[in-house]
């Protein structure tokens, strides 16, 4: 019983000092992750001493919270974004990506001497960017890249972990079959059946996801759970028929936040939630797994192959994927640099341990190196790299106070609540377009209706009715004047 305690209690303190250390990556624009695998690397073997080498356990744990973080990934990803540069990211995230295994396998070839297969396997592990990485560092370097380049990057970023997985997989598979001679056959037999079965049973099952969050009436406190619960069933039968579960889950993800579905807003904010503890969670894991006193001996090597991948192979990659797409070279340099490694290259990296591969070791430990100095030289630079290449444009719109409400059912309006913001377009008068529907107005504390309150003023706080497709156009009304970029 005291051992249970006890190995609760370390948990829940190292979630909860990852908590808290996010301050300082949010205060100094660190990458997050960086800051979760040190802790994790702080606590671990070499240094606090708690033991922690169950491969098959690691990579369970961070299977699911993958999911998990594929699921709020695609359920966050708008369908008009998705439109918008749609095919040009669906192309770094598959020929990309296997681009760059192939250009990192060879390096890895003749750097380590490793086999053909298993330097293509590294060049796998580490092939698909992360999104949690991605999406923080452009969130907080305090500036708004260009549209085409930061929509690009996010679904490149959200999508490309599934063919990683699967190259991941084959490749194992084919060194433990140790036949090569039918290499090409099973790969493409193998990607028509995951990636095929992966998006269609993601269609189908994010179709059910929402029938039956919209037939059922259930506490609003079950329903994140449920949902939550059906994507993880989602990716599991989806793995366990042969398909890639990832991607379901990515693809059931689109459809249901892509459809009217009920508690949409409670959704949002407990899968944010969710999805931050997945990912603490496989972070602090993949650096508990870690040795770092066995890194030196590849240290020179591992470092060599991870700045061949940032300043030749993923460059390589990104100018060939986007050359038809009449990318400008700066726009194609800046997303050639944001492609951050992180969590899932190394738990691939743990496949080849779970699967009792001779070099699994090894690879696992190039993997991590390569993860870290990726973090370390891209992860300071994104801020900088962007205003060198000039793709910083000014912020169309200031801060916005607004909170959204769930209304029973699948209402085809939602409940918002502004905060007038002081110099905003309705402080100075600008009127309510007349598809909103202002209800309540809330100012120094007393309640009083729309008709009644006169004129907005800074610091009332206003409830009304709008479809959601009209929301942006009301952020505009609300929001302070776009900050001006002195640096």
């Amino acid at each position: 019983m005291l051992e249970i305690s006890t190995a609760v209690l370390i948990a829940a303190a190292l979630i909860l000092v990852a908590g808290f250390t996010s301050l300082l990556a949010f205060r100094f624009g660190a990458p997050l992750l960086l800051v979760f695998l040190l802790l994790g690397l702080l606590v671990g073997e070499d240094g606090l001493g708690i033991q922690f080498d169950d491969a098959s356990l690691a990579f369970f744990i961070g299977s699911l919270a993958l999911a998990v973080i594929l699921f709020d990934s695609g359920f966050g990803t708008k369908l008009s974004s998705l439109k918008a540069a749609a095919t040009p990211a669906i192309v770094l995230a598959t020929l990309g990506v296997l681009l760059t295994t192939v250009l990192v396998g060879v390096a890895a070839h003749l750097t380590f001497g490793f086999p053909w297969l298993e330097a293509f396997l590294v060049g796998a592990v580490i092939s698909s960017t992360d999104a949690a990485a991605v999406f923080f560092l452009l969130r907080v370097g305090g500036i708004t890249i260009q549209e085409r380049v930061r929509t690009t990057l996010e679904i490149e970023s959200g999508s490309n972990d599934p063919m990683a997985i699967f190259l991941t997989i084959t490749l194992v598979e084919l060194i433990l079959a140790n036949n090569q001679q039918s290499a090409l056959s099973h790969f493409l037999l193998s990607f028509v059946q995951q990636m095929g079965l992966g998006l269609i049973l993601g269609l189908a099952g994010g179709y059910l996801i929402v029938r039956m969050a919209n037939a059922v009436e259930l506490e609003p406190g079950l329903y994140p759970i449920v949902v939550l619960a059906a994507a993880l069933a989602v990716f599991g039968a989806t793995g366990a028929l042969g398909g890639s579960g990832f991607l379901a889950a990515y693809v059931a993800g689109i459809v249901a936040g892509n459809s009217q579905i009920t508690a949409k807003v409670t959704l949002l904010r407990f899968q944010a939630g969710f999805t931050w503890l997945a990912q603490i969670s496989m972070f602090l894991i993949l650096g508990l797994l870690a040795t770092p006193s066995q890194f030196a001996a590849i240290a020179l090597q591992a470092i060599g192959l991870a700045l061949f991948l940032t300043f030749v192979g993923r460059p390589l990659a990104v100018w060939l994927c986007l050359l038809p797409f009449n990318y400008r070279p700066d726009e194609t340099a800046f997303i050639a640099w944001v492609g951050l490694r992180g969590a899932v290259s190394i738990l691939l990296a743990i496949m080849p341990l779970a699967a009792g591969l001779p070099d699994g070791q090894v690879y696992f430990n190039v993997a991590f190196i390569m993860v870290l100095t990726s973090l370390l030289l891209q992860g300071w630079t994104i801020r900088p790299m962007a205003k060198w290449l000039g793709l910083v444009v000014p912020p169309r719109l200031g801060a916005v106070e607004r909170l959204e409400l769930d209304l029973p059912g699948t209402a085809h309006h939602e409940l918002v609540a502004y905060r007038v913001a002081p110099d905003s377009p309705v402080a100075r008068g600008e009127r309510i377009p007349r598809w909103a529907r202002p209800s309540l107005v809330i100012r120094d504390g007393r309640s009083m209706r729309y008709q009644y309150a006169g004129k907005l003023k800074p610091g009332d706080q206003l409830y009304l009715f709008a479809p959601p497709r009209f929301l942006r156009l009301l952020d505009r009304l609300f929001a302070r004047p776009a900050p001006l970029d002195s640096s």
